[in-house]
């Protein structure tokens, strides 16, 4: 029989792939869209939608690495909302131009990503995973500072 302390400690672990989970999920949503956005992107705006793209690109496989670990299922296409990113950037890309008047979507967008980061962190990780989310999180919040003249 398991006692308290091991219980509670297999739930925080499992709190903790929860959020990491959900982080994955989150930010290959966002990869979605910005493959959409790279692709649709007017040619001045297109390095910077490509910044976000690989950034998210080697954020979802690091994380994916961490689930793997922990011995969690990935799921590589991530939820609804990577198909409604991918379409809300198609049907702007229709009517208008997808250039840096996007940036307030993207910064709104991101901000669901930063929350899943803080939610991950706020659980119990282990120490070398902390480290690995905590400079994840500093990169994307790095990158939203390099892009904030575009406001």
């Amino acid at each position: 029989m398991l006692d308290g302390a091991a219980v509670e400690g297999q739930e925080r672990q499992s709190d903790a792939s929860d959020a990491l989970g959900t982080l994955h999920t989150r930010t290959v949503d966002a990869l979605r869209g910005f493959a959409k956005m790279v692709e649709k992107a007017e040619p001045e705006f297109r390095p910077v939608a490509q910044k976000f793209h690989d950034l998210h690109a080697q954020h979802a496989g690091a994380i994916a690495r961490i689930l793997s670990a922990r011995g969690q299922a990935v799921d590589a296409d991530g939820s609804i909302m990577g198909t409604v990113n991918e379409t809300v950037v198609g049907l702007r890309a229709f009517f208008d131009e997808i250039d840096e008047d996007v940036m307030d979507n993207v910064r709104s967008g991101e901000g669901h990503v930063l929350k899943a980061f803080d939610d991950a962190l706020a659980d119990t990780l282990q120490q070398d995973e902390r480290l690995a989310v905590e400079a994840m999180r500093g990169e994307l919040t790095r990158l939203l500072d390099e892009t904030s003249h575009l406001d």
